[in-house]
C-alpha cells in the first residue's frame, strides 16, 4: 500500500458517512484518493470496520486488464424477503441479475492453494439473486477505477431469491432473461455471464483472498457477474424475472429514499 494510514481512514470516513446517510457526493479529495489497488482494498476494509458491519458476502469478477474486481457485501444489506428495502433514485432501483453461491463451510487462509473441487464442495446452495447497485459518488463515471473499487464497485446490497439446481446453474453461461413489471411491461434480454463458467470468479476470489491471508466464511454469498448488465426497475411494483430454465425470482422494492434537500433558510 503506497499511501499512509491517515489517508485511508479519511477516505473511509467519507464513504462510510455517505453509506449511513444515503447521500452521494463528489469524488474523494485528492489528498485521500487511492492510487493503487492495495490502497483501494484497504479503504474497503476500513469502511466495513467504521460501519461496524459483518461481511455477509462478496461480489467478484475475473481480473480485467489487470484490474482487481472484488468487494465485500455487508451483511446488513443482504435481503431474502420481499418487499426489499433499496435506495430508489428518481423512483428507480438499479439491479443486476446474478447467481449467488452460498458457502456451507469455511475456506480459511492456508499455505496451500485450494483446488476447484474443494471450492465446489464448500458450496451448499445456489440461488437466483439481484445485486443492488448504487454509488456514493454523484457521478461515478468521473471517478477512476481505484476510487470506485474503494467504494465497493457500486454495490448497494444483494437480494437473494429462490434456490436453484446447482449443477445446472454452474453450466449456464448464457440464458434468456425476461423482466416483467406489475404494470404488464415486459423486456427480453439476451443473458450472458461475463465468463463461460459462472463459478470461475469464485475460484479466483478464494485464491486471491488466500494470498492475502484472508478466507471466506460459512454462510457467505458470492456473486460473480451479471447476466444482463445493469438496468433500472421501478420501486413499489412487483418485478418478475425469469432466468431461462433455472427459475423465477419475484421481488417488490420498498424505496429507502435518499434524504430530501435541506429546506431554504427563511430570511431574517
Amino acid at each position: 500500500m503506497s499511501q499512509n494510514r491517515s489517508s485511508v481512514t479519511a477516505a473511509a470516513s467519507i464513504l462510510a458517512a455517505r453509506r449511513t446517510s444515503n447521500e452521494q457526493g463528489p469524488r474523494l479529495p485528492e489528498s485521500c484518493r487511492p492510487l493503487d489497488t492495495d490502497t483501494a482494498l484497504a479503504i474497503q476494509a476500513a469502511v466495513t470496520a467504521q460501519l461496524g458491519e459483518r461481511i455477509g458476502g462478496w461480489k467478484c469478477g475475473m481480473p480485467v486488464q489487470g484490474a482487481t474486481v472484488l468487494a465485500p457485501i455487508h451483511a446488513g444489506t443482504i435481503h431474502t424477503a420481499s418487499p426489499c428495502a433499496a435506495l430508489a433514485r428518481t423512483g428507480q432501483v438499479r439491479i443486476e441479475p446474478e447467481l449467488a453461491f452460498i458457502l456451507g463451510h469455511d475456506l480459511p487462509p492456508r499455505d496451500a492453494p485450494y483446488s476447484t473441487a474443494e471450492v465446489d464442495a464448500a458450496i451448499t446452495r445456489t440461488h437466483l439473486a439481484l445485486e443492488l447497485i448504487d454509488s456514493r459518488y454523484s457521478n461515478p463515471g468521473e471517478a477512476d477505477f481505484a476510487e470506485n473499487l474503494a467504494d465497493g464497485l457500486l454495490n448497494q446490497g444483494l437480494f437473494i431469491g429462490p434456490q436453484v439446481d446447482g449443477e445446472k446453474a454452474r453450466m449456464t453461461g448464457a440464458m434468456p432473461i425476461s423482466v416483467t413489471l406489475e404494470s404488464g411491461e415486459a423486456t427480453q434480454l439476451d443473458g450472458r455471464h461475463p465468463n463461460a463458467e459462472p463459478r470461475a470468479p469464485l475460484y479466483w476470489l478464494v485464491e486471491f483472498l488466500r494470498s492475502k491471508g484472508q478466507g471466506l466464511r460459512a454462510g457467505q454469498a458470492v456473486i460473480t457477474g451479471s447476466y444482463a448488465g445493469s438496468f433500472d426497475v421501478p420501486a413499489e411494483q412487483e418485478i418478475t424475472i425469469r432466468y431461462g430454465e433455472l427459475g423465477v425470482l419475484k421481488v417488490r422494492f420498498a424505496p429507502a429514499a435518499p434524504p430530501a434537500p435541506p429546506a431554504p433558510t427563511a430570511p431574517t
